[in-house]
């Protein structure tokens, strides 16, 4: 395994904007130990209807033009039994299971056979070997950053097969929508389950194992912290970020072909929809290193919410204000088409410019400018896992000081855009900013708890300094 342990080092300092390192006494970093009544009904929803809730938008779409209430209406009236909307939805096919295996084992090979090149020649960007941040037990992993590249190199194949190999059409995923989901679907099952498995009876890292006693919440939320097979693969970068991610801007430029093949031209909702959601998609690769500081690969365990996650419902769930421009071509006037594109861009800068703040303040271990000024912190400790005194520094100038979680206000309105890029006339295109106000209010809400946990009165200080969570004056 590519890591380091550092279990005798007395003390240790870090730092976090926010915070992004997570470490209490008796070992409370991550996700639980215990499981209440509420936390696991909750898992066992989720286990139930997510899977049937990507499937009904995607249905919704494919028979009744993205109408979410056609299902229900024809079902209630009785001009539709279950049976009969199941018997319309494609199968999975041969030739959708051929092309998401081709998929996924083109990124694999991308990710572990490819060591990165661009940080040779793109300044500012870091990429190749880097390490992350130390886990419960006191291992430092090293990963090989490689996303840019993976990204770069995936589509300057798709636009030389569009417009000088003629391989495939490049409406090939539109057209295989649905049979793909179900390839998807056998994917995030089964790397869940193997992760799972792999969790008792092989782990890379027994120390950072946690188990609850439940099986539905372990199978969810993940018994390893960072299962891997051989030195590089590492589950939770790869899946969190390929096949994913990498697929999420390929999904977009297909379904503006089949916008184009259908209507005869590509409309300027769908070019919004497009650039602003692959500057998402490029940050996340450009700052592929940073992300392994962040929520997902510092706290959470690997499972089903992960693993079935990031193959299912973000490739999905994500991409549906393209699929709705599919069925519906919507054409904005100028003055819509503007106010969209500015609010999508400022909720980047915001977005942007509020972890580039955090992330500089822990690089220069907080001896630079934020807003031209030296920045203001709260000094803190807390203990690891391992019994260790750790100590830290919470920033609270900059955006940081006007609100504990304002990256996120930039993440929604990034998100709002998207969703008013497709007009008003349906409901189908805004599940994604409802969704993400909800993901981000309840990520909010563990983080601060963790966050109470781990820092005690230093956190109370914090809050005291820092008054609201997400929006000044309001939350």
């Amino acid at each position: 395994m590519a890591a380091k342990s550092q279990p005798n080092i007395p003390k240790a300092k870090s730092l976090d904007g926010v915070t992004n390192d997570r470490t209490a006494s008796q070992g409370q970093w991550g996700r639980a130990w215990e499981v209440d009544w509420f936390s696991l009904a909750s898992v066992i929803f989720l286990l139930l209807f997510a899977p049937f809730i990507v499937y009904y938008f995607i249905m919704a779409c494919d028979q009744y033009s993205c109408a979410l209430t056609g299902p229900v209406v024809d079902i209630v009236t009785g001009h539709a039994r279950l049976s009969d909307i199941w018997a319309k939805t494609p199968p999975i096919t041969r030739k959708a299971a051929q092309l998401y295996t081709l998929w996924v084992t083109f990124q694999v090979l991308l990710y572990t056979s490819l060591p990165d090149f661009c940080h040779k020649f793109l300044p500012g960007y870091v990429g190749g070997i880097q390490e992350g941040a130390v886990t419960p037990a006191g291992v430092v992993n090293k990963y090989q950053i490689n996303g840019l590249q993976a990204w770069l190199l995936t589509h300057l194949l798709w636009f030389a097969n569009a417009h000088l190999l003629s391989w495939f059409s490049p409406t090939i995923i539109f057209d295989n929508w649905i049979p793909l989901l179900w390839c998807a679907n056998i994917l995030g099952y089964a790397v869940s389950t193997f992760a799972m498995v792999k969790g008792y009876f092989f782990p890379t890292s027994a120390r950072d194992c946690k188990f609850t006693g439940n099986f539905f919440y372990n199978y969810m939320m993940g018994i390893e912290f960072n299962p891997r097979i051989g030195k590089w693969f590492d589950f939770k970068l790869f899946f969190n970020g390929r096949p994913g991610i990498v697929a999420w801007t390929l999904i977009n430029l297909s379904f503006a072909a089949k916008q184009r093949e259908l209507h005869g031209h590509v409309t300027n909702a769908m070019v919004l929809v497009n650039v602003l959601q692959a500057i998402y998609v490029i940050d996340f690769f450009w700052n592929e290193t940073w992300y392994l500081k962040t929520i997902d690969i510092c706290h959470d365990h690997f499972g089903w919410y992960l693993g079935w996650g990031d193959c299912v419902w973000l490739p999905y769930l994500y991409t549906l204000q393209g699929l709705y421009l599919v069925y519906h071509p919507v054409q904005l006037s100028t003055p819509h088409a503007v106010g969209v594109l500015l609010l999508g861009l400022v909720g980047y800068y915001i977005f942007r410019v509020a972890n580039h703040q955090k992330d500089l303040f822990r690089r220069t271990d907080g001896r630079c400018l934020i807003w031209g000024r030296k920045p203001k912190v709260i000094e803190c400790s807390y203990t690891s896992a391992d019994g260790q005194r750790h100590h830290s520094k919470l920033l609270v100038s900059g955006f940081w000081g006007v609100a504990r979680h304002f990256n996120y206000v930039g993440d929604l309105m990034g998100s709002l855009a998207y969703c008013l890029a497709c007009g008003g006339s349906h409901l189908l295109p805004y599940f994604y900013i409802i969704y993400m106000a909800i993901l981000l209010t309840h990520r909010c809400l563990r983080d601060e708890h963790r966050c109470a946990s781990k820092y005690g009165r230093d956190w109370e200080r914090y809050t005291a300094a820092v008054p609201y969570r997400l929006l000044p004056g309001i939350f």
